[in-house]
């Protein structure tokens, strides 16, 4: 029992990252801008590092640079006249990722803090943590469901103003802020990409992708927090690694039955 009344805070903010990420991860990859949450994750880094630099409060710097990477990725349509985006979304990943190893160098305990970064603690999280978490989320899902019509638009048809553009990108970064603090870059990359990704195999629909999502990601990210905790092994990337395996068992049961096409659902 104690062991189950520790546990069920970090399965409570796996399964929030997962209801959140997964939705807009539907929306990455059908804009085919898969590398976005690891270069605007990266991006906000910087903050973090420079908050563990100066002393300057971790969330209001973190905050800041997200609304300056989410600016950055609004004008990603002005930017792909010129160059490949994937390409621009690469160079932004590595220039945050050197800058941000370069201040953590910095740092008293800089190598500790990078790895806390990329992998998180996510067995340490608390009620008061994961119901900050919460209402974030729920309002950045509110918001989400009122200008749903416009996103749809955006994502699907490529059609919209510059404003939707910003808010999509500036409420995709603000949940980053909470994501990496809580599960590090490496975990939230993954529940963007993998859950996605598995109901697409499948799936056409975007509200079958999604539900087969979260389906995924809760089962395995429950299944990971108990390995870990029982092996003493770091949460994160048991997770990680449990949902690539099951990407690529799936990816490979499809592959081998013979099957085409995919659901219209």
């Amino acid at each position: 029992m104690d062991n189950l009344s520790f546990l069920i805070w970090p399965f409570g903010a796996c399964l929030l990252l997962i209801l959140i990420h997964t939705w807009f991860g539907v929306h990455i990859l059908e804009r085919g801008i898969i590398f976005v949450d690891l270069a605007l994750a990266q991006f906000i880094s910087i903050g973090i590092a420079l908050s563990l630099l100066t002393g300057v409060d971790r969330t209001l710097l973190a905050v800041i640079f997200a609304l300056g990477g989410a600016l950055i990725m609004t004008l990603t349509g002005r930017v792909a006249r010129h160059v490949n985006v994937e390409a621009f979304i690469g160079v932004l990943y590595i220039f945050s990722f050197a800058t941000c190893t370069l201040i953590l160098d910095r740092t008293a305990h800089g190598m500790e803090e990078f790895k806390a970064i990329l992998n998180g603690n996510i067995l340490w999280v608390t009620p008061g943590m994961l119901g900050s978490t919460a209402l974030l989320y729920g309002a950045v899902g509110l918001l989400h469901w009122f200008l749903r019509r416009r996103f749809h638009d955006l994502t699907f048809r490529g059609e919209g103003p510059l404003w939707v553009e910003f808010i999509f990108f500036a409420s995709f970064a603000l949940v980053l802020v909470k994501s990496v603090m809580i599960a590090g870059i490496l975990q939230v990359f993954s529940f963007l990409v993998v859950p996605a990704l598995l109901g697409r195999l499948f799936f056409r629909g975007s509200g079958s992708i999604l539900v087969a999502g979260w389906i995924a990601g809760t089962v395995v990210s429950s299944g990971g927090i108990a390995v870990s905790h029982v092996l003493d092994l770091p949460t994160a990337p048991v997770i990680v690694a449990g949902l690539a395996l099951l990407f690529f068992l799936a990816l490979a049961a499809k592959s081998f039955s013979g099957r085409n096409g995919l659901n219209r659902v």
